[in-house]
């Protein structure tokens, strides 16, 4: 069952040095119980899609000028902004990368999720703090009840971040859009976060986007991953075969830069340049000042999205080369 489907989504932002074309003509669909994982560098609009889906971008300077976001067949950006509402927090739901920053720091932890029951459900103050301290116990927080009254300050970064994902589940929404949920996190703690997304998941059934610039982080949890470049989606493909054989040079560039531990003591590959600014990209495809394959009409012609294999689409004039065809 499809639960989100974005179709030729596009988001501009009005500043002082122009228009600044965010997000590009963005295609992608969940469907339940699965992990689409959405890859790029900062400034790629992987974000900027995520806050149009939860309609919480601002507006102005922001504009969607352009495109769908069908959440169960319906068009959210024809809802009104009561309709919206109902649907964010509870059926669809964000995990924030800054939990410090997005949990208030003069309420506890517990007051701020029982909120969710007593706004949303009509619970007593009782019922919200009893559901408060069993969310947190299922995100393993330890002695939930000894410490459902202290507040943000008082926990470790990966703690925090249970927490977040505590008020992302508690009403059980069919979507999660998880932004970088494990930025600032040492690896043993991204590990148990990610873990910890993934059991809930199918335990739910839930959708999962998952939104990162980190391919080790979506290994071993994501079904299918969107690679994102300067507002569009430049390729998309089922996970093992995006690792196994990359279809756009800018994934390829991705993997390599991974550190592996076969090449110890070797010089880690780097993607030579920048991203490009976003109020002046430039003409054809914009990864080709970057790119180590650009030739002439790469420089000129903008590359559709186009089909390379079953669940698959490349957006490269020469997406043969890349995978070795």
């Amino acid at each position: 069952m499809t639960l989100l489907e974005v179709r030729d989504l596009h988001v501009d932002f009005h500043t002082r040095d122009g228009i600044v074309k965010a997000v590009n003509g963005v295609n992608y669909q969940v469907e339940a119980g699965e992990t689409l994982a959405v890859l790029g560098e900062s400034g790629s609009g992987k974000s900027v899609t995520a806050q149009a889906v939860m309609g919480i971008l601002d507006m102005p300077p922001g504009r969607i000028p352009k495109g769908e976001i069908l959440f169960h067949g319906e068009d959210m950006l024809t809802m009104s902004k009561e309709e919206r509402r109902k649907i964010r927090g509870a059926r669809i739901a964000m995990i924030f990368q800054d939990a410090l920053s997005s949990l208030n720091p003069v309420l506890s932890v517990g007051y701020q999720l029982a909120e969710m029951f007593r706004v949303h459900q009509g619970a007593s103050r009782k019922e919200a703090k009893a559901k408060a301290v069993e969310l947190m116990d299922r995100v393993k927080i330890p002695a939930a009840k000894a410490r459902v009254s202290d507040y943000p300050h008082q926990f470790s970064g990966g703690m925090r971040q249970r927490i977040m994902i505590a008020m992302a589940l508690a009403l059980e929404p069919d979507l999660i859009i998880a932004d970088e949920p494990t930025t600032a996190l040492d690896v043993t703690v991204q590990a148990q976060v990610m873990e910890l997304l993934a059991d809930l998941q199918r335990e739910f059934n839930m959708g999962l986007i998952l939104i990162t610039h980190d391919l080790g982080v979506v290994a071993d949890v994501a079904d299918k991953i969107a690679v994102m470049y300067a507002g569009r989606i430049v390729e998309t493909a089922p996970v093992k075969e995006l690792y196994k054989a990359p279809a756009h040079p800018y994934t390829k560039g991705l993997l390599e830069s991974i550190p592996r531990l076969d090449q110890k003591g070797k010089e880690l590959y780097a993607i030579q340049g920048l991203p490009p600014n976003m109020a002046k990209v430039p003409d054809g495809c914009a990864f080709h000042p970057r790119c180590p394959v650009a030739r002439d009409v790469c420089r000129s012609e903008l590359p559709p999205l186009a089909e390379v294999g079953e669940g698959r689409g490349s957006a490269c004039h020469f997406w043969k080369e890349t995978l070795g065809e």
